[in-house]
């Protein structure tokens, strides 16, 4: 008889953690089902990736940052959403090889799987679209959230992954990294900060440093955060502007509806400028005290109001601008835009335009609106009535013009995210990168995710299609960079 006692059985698995989702992350929850909210990264690499070092990459920005781990899981009963938190990563890469990339080049995959239709093919796709381009609006119509009251299912009731990830053979050495998240769980901020981890980690060859906790304030919703009496507003208050707000949306104007009655899926354009005239905006932007938003919004403005070729001169027309803040660094602990999850909020300011309006005049008066707004911090006090709303338009498109679901004409983020080459990007191929979020639910007629790379301004500008068509749009950017470029 041998006096060696067996191995001691594995501990059994830790439980998930639970935990209800905020205000805001319960809009999020319930406008991501309707296409609004679903945040891609498309990166072009130019070497053949190695799948399980990616996946150790992402595994280790999972173990450091839970929230990228979990489910979210919709209860009926209570008509409630969760985050479900697994003690451990479980994301897996989805390979697609070349044939399969082609169908879904050429628009023949039937609308991804996923998603409500769209693809990456369909409606007046541009010559010029690059692959990438497409790999990143057939991700944006891949919609895993769209069952289940939005929480989805998975099949084994756990809800449905906030993260996803898949890898397109796009030629003989081209393939196209797509990260796909859900707003409510990684915000514009999070996810370039994501990006940029992610391609440090790969490039040092899935060596993650990261310590794996996480700060306990990082898994709890922005409500949690907000600094004590920074949200008050008393209860008449709160009323006027709810009513305020629902009545100022039947007066705003609209860049033209093309088709509001089929189906819609996200597009995207792409504004590039070159490094001198981007770096004149900076410098008329810091010798004015605005940033670039302001600017970004006033030429879409004054690009959208002449597009309709007014009968006479000096037609008014109110336009709506959405300004979103990052709130990390206002909230109680503050945060470091390391910890993913979603912490902005947004301001909605309206403007009277004439047409006759100079780029730096108006740009001046909407950054000035936004800042004022801020200052009164409107950005805590009004998050809940706007949350409020955006789930009322959800639940009755009919309040809005056209059943369009269109809350506001543009929206912009406060800050621009600015990036600089590493060497470490061409050690692993990076050719291109490309982020933004679908907006074909509720949302702006188009929004722009600024970057400022090398110097050269790079905005993805999302919209809803076939609301507004590819030219309309198009046209809307090619004067706006008209408008940008040739500012005094």
């Amino acid at each position: 008889m041998s006096d060696e006692s067996p191995d001691p059985p594995p501990p059994p698995p830790s439980e998930p953690v639970t935990r209800p989702v905020g205000g805001t992350e319960y809009s999020w929850c319930r406008a991501v089902p309707g296409g609004t909210g679903i945040t891609v990264l498309a990166l072009l690499l130019a070497k053949p990736p190695d799948l399980s070092l990616l996946r150790n990459a992402l595994h280790g920005l999972q173990k450091s940052h839970p929230i990228l781990r979990s489910r979210i899981r919709f209860d009926p009963a209570a008509n409630a959403f969760s985050f479900v938190i697994p003690s451990s990563p479980h994301l897996e890469i989805a390979p697609f090889d070349l044939s399969s990339t082609s169908r879904i080049l050429n628009g023949e995959d039937g609308g991804g799987g996923e998603g409500e239709g769209g693809g990456a093919g369909g409606e007046g796709d541009a010559a010029g679209a690059t692959p990438l381009h497409r790999i990143l609006e057939h991700e944006m119509n891949r919609n895993a959230w769209r069952d289940s009251g939005g929480g989805g299912d998975d099949g084994d009731g756990a809800g449905t992954d906030v993260f996803h990830a898949s890898l397109y053979h796009l030629s003989e050495d081209r393939w196209a990294l797509a990260l796909r998240l859900h707003t409510g769980a990684c915000d514009r901020a999070a996810a370039a900060a994501l990006l940029r981890r992610l391609l440090l980690v790969a490039a040092e060859e899935g060596r993650d440093r990261d310590r794996e906790e996480e700060a306990a304030d990082a898994n709890r919703g922005i409500e949690e955060l907000i600094p004590s009496g920074k949200a008050n507003k008393p209860f008449w208050a709160r009323g006027m502007d709810l009513l305020g707000y629902s009545l100022n949306s039947f007066r705003l104007a609209h860049l033209e509806f093309v088709d509001a009655e089929s189906p819609r899926c996200s597009r995207m354009m792409r504004l590039k400028m070159n490094r001198e005239d981007t770096q004149r905006l900076i410098e008329g932007c810091k010798s004015r005290e605005i940033k670039l938003c302001g600017v970004l919004a006033a030429a879409a403005l004054i690009a959208a109001h002449t597009s309709k070729q007014q009968p006479t001169d000096n037609q008014w027309e109110k336009y709506a601008v959405v300004t979103l803040v990052d709130c990390r660094s206002y909230l109680n602990p503050p945060l470091s835009v390391q910890h993913p999850g979603f912490y902005h909020s947004a301001i909605l300011n309206t403007h009277d335009i004439s047409g006759s309006e100079k780029l730096w005049d108006l740009a001046k008066r909407t950054y000035t609106a936004f800042a004022n707004a801020k200052n009164w911090n409107k950005h805590f006090t009004d998050m809940g009535d706007l949350n409020f709303l955006m789930c009322k338009a959800i639940d009755n498109p009919g309040l809005t013009v056209s059943s369009s679901l269109r809350t506001a004409f543009v929206s912009v983020f406060e800050d621009t995210v600015f990036d600089e080459s590493n060497p470490l990007h061409e050690e692993i191929g990076v050719r291109d990168y490309i982020g933004c979020a679908s907006v074909h639910g509720i949302g702006p007629s188009i929004a722009f995710f600024d970057t400022i790379r090398d110097g050269e301004l790079d905005c993805a500008c999302a919209y809803p299609s076939p609301l507004h068509s590819r030219e309309q749009m198009q046209k809307l950017i090619d004067d706006m960079k008209r408008i940008l470029a040739d500012a005094d």
